[in-house]
């Protein structure tokens, strides 16, 4: 939930400026003060953790109704950027929808309809979509790669449920994440259940599959993995921030998405037992 605070305050710091009539500005603020009540809500309750998903549904709730309201104005953009992340790909679309045709020709909000055209493909009850990436087994020894090409559908409908960790081994929340998966693989693996981590961006970070291999193996990923993913993985699958987990069916058919802690186990145990 720190995450979203600080992404709250840089977001509404750095969209706010207003140069528009006053009545925009009103609007921008009342927005803003709406979710600022909803935010010191959280911060005050007794156990903030147990209100956190309450928490974000009022979030995105607030700022879809801005944009269906305002959808002429600035504030309209303030809130895009506020709930893109976290609401319904089937909403988002509604809300970009209404939108004015300058609006939407703002690059923030062009990358944020090239993404989810990708979210509304892979959502779940949606087949898999495929990729191939050179996975990197090492280095020979003139120095250059040794890689095989591996595919998402060499694991992923194949009979089995699989679960799908998209991460990379500069991300703190993904190494938070590990020790949940490798608790639920211990637990569930078998005939009908098993677990493929992807490694996507790490070059971003200045990182590479050497760094992949070697967090993998502190951490202990033991099941399959293809690392050296690049972009492709993620923008196939509208990914904007990782880790980013699903579960696929036997089939292929996206069974659930965006799983963590408690509900990632959960997910699991229903199909898996």
């Amino acid at each position: 939930m720190k995450k979203i605070l600080l992404a709250v305050a840089i977001m509404i710091a750095a969209v706010s400026c207003n140069n528009g009539p006053k009545t925009n500005a009103e609007k921008m603020a009342a927005y803003e003060a709406e979710m600022q009540k909803i935010m010191d809500e959280y911060e005050a309750a007794e156990d903030p953790d147990a209100i956190e998903d309450e928490t974000i549904k009022k979030l995105v709730d607030l700022s879809l109704a801005t944009i269906k309201k305002y959808p002429n104005d600035t504030v309209a953009l303030e809130a895009l950027q506020q709930c893109y992340y976290y609401a319904d790909p089937e909403d988002l679309k509604d809300a970009i929808d209404r939108l004015s045709d300058t609006f939407k020709e703002e690059p923030f909000v062009k990358m944020i309809a090239e993404s989810l055209d990708a979210k509304l493909l892979t959502q779940v009850g949606k087949p898999f979509v495929d990729f191939t990436v050179d996975h990197v087994l090492g280095e020979n020894p003139d120095g250059t790669l040794n890689t095989e090409k591996r595919s998402l559908s060499d694991y992923v409908g194949k009979g089995k449920y699989i679960l799908v960790d998209f991460w990379s081994p500069w991300c703190p929340p993904c190494k938070d994440e590990l020790p949940n998966i490798v608790n639920v693989y211990n637990k569930y693996h078998g005939d009908k259940f098993d677990i493929l981590s992807v490694a996507v961006w790490e070059e971003s970070r200045g990182m590479n599959w050497k760094n992949t291999i070697d967090t993998a193996a502190v951490y202990g990923i033991t099941w399959n993995q293809i690392n050296n993913g690049h972009q492709e993985p993620a923008s196939l699958y509208g990914i904007e921030g990782i880790p980013h987990v699903i579960l696929f069916g036997p089939d292929g058919t996206i069974v659930k998405r965006d799983l963590r802690g408690k509900a990632l186990e959960e997910a699991v145990a229903a199909i898996a037992r």
